[in-house]
């Protein structure tokens, strides 16, 4: 839980103190301190940027009762649901801001851009990307090489987000490169598959989108490219329209002809 606390946005040492505020009955920040290894100072500040986020709440208890008694400062983990509330409230702010800041971004230069991502993190993040482009896509897919890198669950979570987001994907595949009874055309899942003549067999995965084209390579070579282009855009699409015209909506294998 402490690393996906972190993940949620929560620094480590803010992470152990809020597990230990939530374990324990109403502490003190001292007593929260000891158990979560952090200083009393490091304490304080850590406690005061949670309750201003509303992860947690401090009340005055006492006092003791005893002649000298005073009260105390007690914590309380508020509901931890307030994270989801965060980040929906973030995610609104960023639907507004993300355009916007695009559109600066094109104004700074027509020159093209082309950025080189490496590794199969790289493919993932150029995979995904694609799911902020508008619809509908153009992707020519290597399936079996999609499944290695970046692997069965990501591509779950690719069609999920593209579902999620109407986004509409018109796609290649070589047969050769394929499985059996895999991704189909869905309009549950806002695909439309073709299948190349045999013989064309595509080790590599594109995705044009309007503006922007996406390609990433096998695990053999480990990268992927996004280039940043109206025109050759348009040039990827041209060609892929062609490629479509020719493709069966049935997939035929060399050694079935």
């Amino acid at each position: 839980m402490w690393q996906q606390l972190v993940d949620a946005g929560l620094d480590p040492k803010e992470a152990r103190f809020y597990l230990e505020v939530l374990d324990l009955r109403r502490p003190t920040v001292a007593e929260a301190a000891e158990r979560s290894r952090i200083s009393r100072t490091n304490a304080y500040d850590i406690t005061k940027r949670l309750v201003h986020r509303g992860l947690l709440s401090i009340t005055e208890v006492g006092p003791t009762g005893k002649p000298a008694g005073r009260g105390r400062a007690v914590l309380t983990a508020n509901d931890p649901g307030k994270l989801l509330d965060e980040w929906a409230e973030r995610k609104e702010i960023l639907d507004d801001l993300v355009p916007k800041l695009r559109a600066v971004r094109a104004k700074g230069t027509s020159q093209p851009r082309v950025r080189y991502l490496e590794g199969a993190a790289g493919i993932r993040n150029a995979l995904f990307e694609t799911l902020e482009w508008p619809s509908p896509l153009r992707g020519i897919l290597s399936m079996k090489d999609l499944l290695t890198v970046p692997g069965q669950t990501a591509m779950n979570e690719y069609i999920a987000g593209r579902r999620e987001r109407r986004l509409l994907l018109r796609v290649v595949r070589s047969p050769e490169r394929d499985y059996e009874h895999g991704w189909p055309t869905s309009a549950a899942e806002y695909r439309e598959s073709r299948y190349a003549s045999p013989g064309y067999v595509f080790t590599m995965t594109m995705i044009i989108g309007a503006n922007e084209v996406a390609v990433m390579s096998s695990r053999s070579e480990n990268f992927a490219m996004m280039i940043e282009s109206a025109e050759y855009a348009r040039m990827q699409a041209n060609l892929f329209e062609v490629l479509w015209s020719t493709s069966s909506t049935t997939p035929t294998r060399a050694g079935d002809q």
